[in-house]
């Protein structure tokens, strides 16, 4: 039998496709639980609709990652630790601190787990830094690390 689901249903299929189950399987466990229905008209409809909708949300995301992407490039950050005489920072840089910095010197909002470290910045000088936005859209975020006064 033929149903379009309604709901993720776990090694079936995600909501919305269409798959192929036993009769017995869709008759007594996905329709009566909701998470499948018989493809009639009015559900591939809906299932259209929804696939649609996703769509237009993927795009307006991706959308809005782009700008936010063009403002981080342009937006340099300088953050001021603690260091050393040799230009050792004492500990590291943090992207708790650097998201602070940032929302400081350009009134944006900037999540601290999508900022990438791939290693902790322990000395004082320039760094470019790759913050993942969306799956399609990394910035580049200008830090600058300078000695605490």
């Amino acid at each position: 039998m033929e149903i379009i689901l309604l709901q993720d249903v776990k090694k079936i299929g995600k909501k919305g496709e269409r798959v192929k189950v036993s009769d017995g399987y869709a008759r007594n466990y996905l329709i009566p639980k909701g998470l499948g229905a018989e493809p009639k008209a009015a559900v591939l409809n809906d299932a259209k609709l929804h696939d649609q909708n996703l769509k237009k949300v993927a795009a307006e995301e991706l959308a809005a990652a782009k700008e936010l992407a063009e403002k981080i490039a342009a937006c340099p950050v300088t953050l001021a630790v603690k260091s050393g005489v040799s230009g050792k920072v004492f500990g590291s840089v943090t992207t708790k601190e650097i998201a602070k910095a940032f929302s400081d010197a350009c009134g944006i909002e900037l999540d601290k787990k999508k900022i990438v470290l791939a290693e902790p910045i322990k000395d004082l000088g320039d760094y470019e830094l790759p913050v993942k936005l969306h799956k399609d859209v990394t910035a580049k975020l200008k830090l600058q690390v300078v000695a605490k006064e």
